[in-house]
């Protein structure tokens, strides 16, 4: 079981530093793993402070070429280098607001794989997308292009629970799920407004293995709540 607390634009280094001081006195269960994606100015503190406990740090996205001139990008080589453990790539957000496409997805997923780092791939689909009977081709269009690796780990957010307070039924996850995995058999965690008071029943699912969590990673007790109901 996994658990990834993705933090978004929040948290500089001090408030970063702040949070990994205070996890590390946590009692966290030994069977989930458990990663945290700060934003890149925050990377190098929390790989130093969480230096020698089993909590990972990863980055929220990756480019594809090792170096060049792509101004505002970070490349796999560097995140390795700065000890960084893997890397979301494909968020909602970032299809969203930067325009990411499929291709530019997978490019940057088997980029991160190929260097070593683990992927964090979401996929998912919007709102209008579900309405109009279209979420199961999107989901196999999103996943077809990412090739299955060890280190590759899929995240299903439906875009219209994200941030929203909005969460997908148990059945809809389920079924979710279960499509993503007959495409490409690699972990699925769910993504979309996970909290401490929902997260038990979701990773309850026979086919959900782990979260990605937004707003409640941002707070220390309801991250590790999260991180303790997903002890099955």
């Amino acid at each position: 079981m996994l658990i990834a607390g993705n933090w978004k634009m929040f948290k500089g280094p001090a408030a970063t530093a702040e949070f990994c001081i205070a996890l590390r006195e946590r009692e966290l269960p030994p069977s989930v793993d458990v990663v945290l994606c700060p934003p890149f100015v925050s990377l190098a503190v929390a790989v130093q402070l969480l230096a020698g406990t089993d909590i990972a740090v990863a980055a929220q996205n990756v480019h594809w070429e090792p170096e060049g001139a792509f101004t505002g990008e970070i490349s796999a080589p560097m995140l390795r280098e700065a000890g960084v453990y893997g890397a979301i790539v494909g968020h909602s957000e970032r299809r969203q607001y930067f325009g990411e496409s499929d291709e530019a997805v997978a490019r940057r997923a088997r980029a991160a794989l190929d260097a070593g780092l683990s992927v964090i791939a979401c996929v998912g689909e919007t709102e209008a997308e579900r309405e109009s009977g279209q979420t199961e081709a999107v989901l196999r269009r999103q996943v077809s292009v990412l090739e299955p690796d060890e280190q590759l780990v899929i995240a299903y957010e439906p875009v219209w629970a994200i941030g929203t307070g909005k969460t997908a039924t148990p059945e809809l996850v389920g079924e979710a799920h279960a499509l993503i995995k007959s495409i490409l058999q690699v972990p699925v965690l769910y993504g979309g407004s996970v909290k401490a008071d929902n997260a038990a029943e979701l990773l309850a699912l026979p086919d959900v293995d782990g979260a990605l969590v937004g707003g409640a990673s941002l707070q220390v007790d309801s991250f590790v709540s999260i991180c303790q109901s997903a002890t099955r």
